[in-house]
């Protein structure tokens, strides 16, 4: 019989370990559904060894396993900055929704709040994941100095936000339409938000022609546009 090796791990290691076990959990089942009694068993440890690491109990350690899944979500929006914004924005949402199906009832209650877990903390985190998403994507704006103004900084903000309520609708809606094209819908939904506001904000204005120029004709920009001119040419009367 092959006896396994028993290694220890580093604190390091350890609290990864822990903090895996934790997100697992809390991706499948509300916060306030899980006990350290859970957490220990899930990481195949001691209650007591869960407490070493977290002193501070549940709430330090939901606290540390939300800010691991932030620097998770965070990297979601993480893309170079080359090539169409459709494509960029395309493989940013591919990931983004990744981890929605993935975490999917921890990722709602994460997001919808009402945890008996919830503190201004864990609140500052999320909001932090939506600003750093945000920052993410005025960057392949490329804008220049000095950077966005209200308006477009507003409009991103404003993507973000219906980003983030159509994942957690998709959630409730037993996730359909499927991922891909739900992620297609809301690349349109960004060209709709960035025309709309380059049509009263210069800046925006010029932002959406230098991202429209490297479209192609069959790329999601191109698709959009054919689909919406025979809509609109219809409201001529309006001219």
């Amino acid at each position: 019989m092959t006896v396994r090796a028993y290694r220890r791990l580093s604190v390091e290691e350890r609290r990864a370990q822990l903090l895996d076990a934790a997100l697992s959990l809390f991706a499948h089942r509300a916060p306030e559904e899980i006990s350290l009694d859970d957490v220990a068993e899930a990481a195949g440890v001691s209650r007591p060894l869960v407490y070493r690491y977290f002193p501070g109990g549940k709430q330090q350690l939901y606290e540390a396993a939300l800010r691991s899944a932030a620097d998770v979500l965070e990297l979601c929006f993480a893309e170079p900055q080359a090539g169409p914004l459709t494509g960029r924005l395309s493989r940013v949402l591919d990931r983004y929704l990744a981890f929605v199906d993935e975490h999917d009832a921890g990722f709602a209650a994460l997001l919808q709040g009402g945890s008996v877990v919830e503190t201004s903390r864990t609140t500052a985190t999320v909001d932090g994941i939506r600003r750093a998403a945000a920052e993410q994507i005025l960057l392949h704006l490329d804008l220049p100095a000095p950077g966005p103004g209200p308006r477009l900084r507003m409009m991103v903000r404003t993507w973000i936000t219906a980003v983030e309520a159509t994942s957690l609708i998709w959630l409730d809606e037993g996730k359909q339409p499927e991922a891909a094209t739900l992620r297609d819908w809301l690349v349109d939904q960004f060209i709709a938000l960035l025309t709309a506001t380059a049509a009263t904000d210069p800046e925006t204005a010029a932002a959406a022609r230098a991202a429209l120029a490297l479209e192609r004709p069959d790329g999601p920009a191109g698709l959009l546009a054919r689909r919406v001119i025979p809509v609109v040419s219809e409201a001529a009367h309006l001219l």
